[in-house]
């Protein structure tokens, strides 16, 4: 770079104190210094924009993939909580019949029984829930809507976590009585009532006329994508008599039960619990495998969770190359840079710069390129997260503790990769350098 590295003044920038000796000053003023390194810079604008390229993809690449890799492990996780917090999910397995084993789900071997005896003699579980569901058209007036329809009793509301919007949940008594009250998610009482309050209006369901007591809060999607506010919730025995038919499954049969464990409780003890229990009630021998699936929703979200940080890890590594090229970049220009400029540090060192300031300067000189890059690989790092995420619907979350990281990376890269020719200039013979053409 043909700016010149500082004033060649003999004493310029290096004025000793006053009763001291040339030979006794302290060193190279800082701020001569930044003043020359922006000046070589400026004299070679375009060299000096594509040595730092490397430098602002790499740090831009870094800011992008760690904002929206957190942000996909947040939804992913909000996701996954919505679905109800410290949750074991029991679904029928598969059982043998005549010597044939049928497929999971096949028989209903899991039964509203089961779900009362999990709720007495499991001591770490808060709620159970047995749950059976259709899809149904739900009739207002003239409109109607291909919904959800779920049997369930009073737990799941508490199982799953469910906040109501407007209206009540049903009750104890409601749900003994097989009364015909229905609580309706968002996606259902908007697509029938629009914006009028469903709130003891009169839906029906296979003829069937229920009263509309509640209306919940919205949840969105859960995590294999399915609308969860896409559902009627009525009694369990509301659904088994009047709804799905006691006659189309085994009458005290569930599709599936949902459990709640205390906050504080072991998650596997409390599976281990529920499995020896189920296990007991349906009398299995101890070399015969489940009948049943048990899951546990915790293990799920940390395995969703451990992906998107392997996926965010790999993209950020990725972009640690380009940071490697961008000081490989910077080490050779900024050599190019002492090659031309080979006279002009002769001259300083003959008129009595010391080595550490010739070091110094040039050091400074790379470490300002890869700011340079870096801070405006910042501005572009975070405009790319929020058009990624945009696009992909996920929230952006600026992990400002990477952004700081990323430009500290940047300048280290540039004092790394530029010590190299910065020693090199200040190793130069003075005389050979002045002779230098």
């Amino acid at each position: 770079m043909n700016a010149p590295l500082a004033d060649v003044t003999p004493g310029a920038g290096l004025a000793s104190p006053p009763g001291l000796p040339p030979a006794r000053r302290t060193g190279l003023d800082l701020g001569e210094a930044l003043l020359s390194a922006l000046a070589a810079l400026a004299a070679n604008k375009l060299r000096a924009v594509l040595t730092a390229l490397g430098i602002f993809i790499g740090v831009a690449a870094v800011i992008a993939t760690v904002a929206v890799g957190a942000g996909a492990r947040q939804q992913v996780l909000a996701q996954i909580q919505s679905l109800g917090a410290n949750l074991l999910i029991v679904t029928p397995g598969t059982v043998s019949q005549g010597g044939v084993r049928l497929g999971a789900g096949q028989r209903p071997n899991l039964t509203w029984d089961d779900a009362q005896a999990l709720r007495e003699e499991v001591p770490a579980l808060a709620a159970v829930s047995g749950n059976i569901r259709q899809q149904q058209q739900v009739v207002f007036g003239n409109l109607n809507w291909a919904a959800n329809v779920q049997g369930s009793d009073l737990d799941v509301f508490a199982v799953h976590d469910w906040v109501i919007e407007d209206g009540r949940f049903f009750t104890a008594e409601e749900a003994r009585g097989a009364r015909k009250v229905a609580v309706l998610g968002q996606t259902v009482a908007e697509s029938l009532f629009g914006e009028e309050n469903p709130i003891r209006r009169e839906i029906r369901i296979r003829q069937t006329p229920f009263e509309v007591i509640g209306v919940l809060a919205r949840k969105g999607q859960n995590p294999m994508g399915q609308d969860q506010d896409d559902v009627v919730f009525i009694p369990f025995w509301t659904a088994r008599r009047s709804v799905m038919g006691a006659g189309r499954v085994w009458a005290r049969g569930v599709n599936w039960m949902t459990l709640k464990v205390h906050d504080g409780e072991d998650m596997r003890a409390a599976e281990e619990e529920v499995r020896a229990l189920l296990r007991q009630r349906h009398r299995l021998a101890p070399n015969e495998p489940d009948d049943f699936n048990l899951r546990n929703m915790s293990d799920i979200a940390a395995t969703r969770d451990a992906s998107a940080r392997t996926l965010s890890t790999l993209l950020a590594a990725v972009a640690a190359v380009s940071l490697l090229v961008g000081g490989i970049g910077v080490m050779n220009i900024m050599l190019v840079s002492v090659t031309e400029r080979t006279r002009e540090i002769g001259l300083r060192l003959a008129i009595g710069a010391r080595r550490r300031d010739i070091l110094a300067q040039f050091l400074i000189e790379a470490v300002v390129l890869a700011l340079l890059g870096g801070a405006a690989g910042v501005a572009a790092g975070i405009g790319l997260s929020h058009l990624l995420a945009g696009a992909a619907g996920w929230p952006v979350l600026i992990q400002w503790d990477a952004v700081a990281l990323a430009v500290a990376v940047s300048a280290l890269t540039g004092l790394f990769f530029g010590f190299w020719p910065a020693r090199r200039a200040a190793r130069l013979d003075p005389i050979q350098a002045l002779r230098h053409d």
